[in-house]
Parts: structure tokens; C-alpha cells; sequence
């Protein structure tokens, strides 16, 4: 079966219905970033939680402020509301669609780290880069999740769509392939965003099962211009066309 990696986004929904629920791995392997994020929040610093939220205004924080022990639940692929999830328009797709992505896609996320699209998860918010009191988030998931990942993925087929800061989570040593965006000849962020919610949304429309049937996959808007072979990565480059 075919896995895909996938990059949280700064942006989220509030609320939430989804019950509470076991995450991707251990059942407490999480318990003491939580409790540090949760710590913060509740202690009423307000210099801690904005700079925890990258905020410069403690208003704009607010919003974030709950117990996340006892916070509205939401599937994380549902949570998140940036850039490629606004192309991924979830909502729309099929509910074939949406079981797909709920079991096929693997989200990384500053808090919680490694997560199923349909994990359920609170609201929250963490910049990307900042520690949650002494805990380095991307540290402490690579020395917590390696080995669950390199298991659960050890007989699947990887896409990685992550942004290159999310590798430091989770570093693959088997086969892998990514994707590169090229419009006129150079790599535009906003647009590399934009496509990984389109190819994420048409991997999951047609269900698709393997690195095979998704290099037969036309998507509209993008033709492959090239691909390269470096170790274990195989890197497809598509140029973006009008």
C-alpha cells in the first residue's frame, strides 16, 4: 500500500465532534511534551504562551488557550486549514476519499508529532522551530518514533510530501519518493504548497495503492520534466503550466 508523509500547517479549524481516540504509536508516548504544552497554557505567563505561539499580541493567543486534555476533538486531516489543505478541499472529496486519507496519510505535527489523517486531535498552536518549555519537538519525536515508523512502514510504499523541516522528525532510510514543483523554471513555495494539497487530493479521489499507479496518474496543471535518482530518494520534478 502506498503511504503518504505529509506537513501540518500553521493554520486550523477550532471545534471539533471526533471522540477521544489512541494517536499513531504508544499509547504514552506523547504524555510529557502534552503536559509541557498544556503547562504553559494554563499557567497564564502570557510572555511564555506568546512566544510558544510566536505571537506578538496576547489577544491573538486567546483563541488557543484551553485545557487540551479537554478540548474539542477534530481528525487531524480535517484540523489543518492552510495553503495544501485549502487545495486538498477535504470536505468536498467523496467519503471514499476521506477514509483514504484518514488511513493513508501520515502528518507531522509540531506538538503531537507523527500522526494518522484521522487521529483525533485539539486545536493548539505551536511555531514551527520553538521548543515546548525544554522539549525540542522535532528531537524528541526522531528519538521516540524511528523505530514505530521504520516498522509500521517497513513493507509500504513511501511518498514524502513534507516541507524539508518536517524530515527532521522522521528521517527515511528505505526507498522514497518526493516530488519538486517548478514554475518557469523556478521553485515557488506557495505554489509547492498548493500542489501537495492537489496530488494529496487526487491520490485519495482514485485510491490509489502503489508508486505505480501514481506515476500513471495525469494531474491536471503539471507534466514531468524530469526525475532523479539519489540513494534511496527518487525525486519526480514537474513543471507547473497554465
Amino acid at each position: 500500500m502506498l503511504k503518504i508523509l505529509f506537513s501540518p500547517s500553521e493554520g486550523k479549524r477550532s471545534g471539533g465532534s471526533e471522540e477521544r481516540g489512541d494517536l499513531l504509536g504508544a499509547v504514552d508516548a506523547r504524555d510529557s511534551i502534552l503536559q509541557a504544552y498544556n503547562n504553559i497554557l494554563l499557567s497564564k505567563d502570557e510572555a511564555a504562551i506568546k512566544s510558544l505561539f510566536g505571537m506578538k499580541k496576547f489577544s491573538d493567543a486567546q483563541p488557543y488557550i484551553a485545557d487540551i486534555f479537554d478540548s474539542p476533538l477534530m481528525a487531524a486531516i480535517e484540523r489543518y486549514s492552510g495553503v495544501a489543505y485549502e487545495y486538498l478541499e477535504y470536505e468536498s472529496l467523496p467519503e471514499d476519499a476521506k477514509e483514504y486519507l484518514k488511513k493513508n496519510t501520515i502528518i507531522f505535527s509540531n506538538l503531537y508529532g507523527p500522526l494518522y489523517g484521522g487521529d483525533p486531535i485539539a486545536n493548539y498552536k505551536v511555531k514551527q522551530g520553538n521548543s515546548i518549555a525544554e522539549i525540542v519537538p522535532e528531537k524528541f519525536y526522531k528519538e521516540r518514533f524511528t523505530y514505530q515508523l521504520d516498522l509500521l512502514l517497513a513493507k509500504e510504499e513511501i511518498l514524502d510530501l513534507r516541507a524539508g523541516y518536517y524530515e527532521k522528525f522522521y528521517k527515511l532510510t528505505k526507498p522514497y519518493t518526493t516530488l519538486k514543483f517548478l514554475k518557469n523554471g523556478k521553485s515557488v513555495s506557495h505554489w509547492a504548497k498548493a500542489y501537495r494539497g492537489i496530488v494529496l487530493r487526487e491520490i485519495a479521489k482514485h485510491q490509489i495503492d502503489s508508486l505505480e499507479a501514481f506515476m500513471a496518474l495525469e494531474i491536471e496543471g503539471l507534466t514531468v520534466h524530469e526525475i532523479k535518482t539519489t540513494k534511496n530518494k527518487r525525486e519526480i520534478v514537474y513543471n507547473i503550466i497554465d
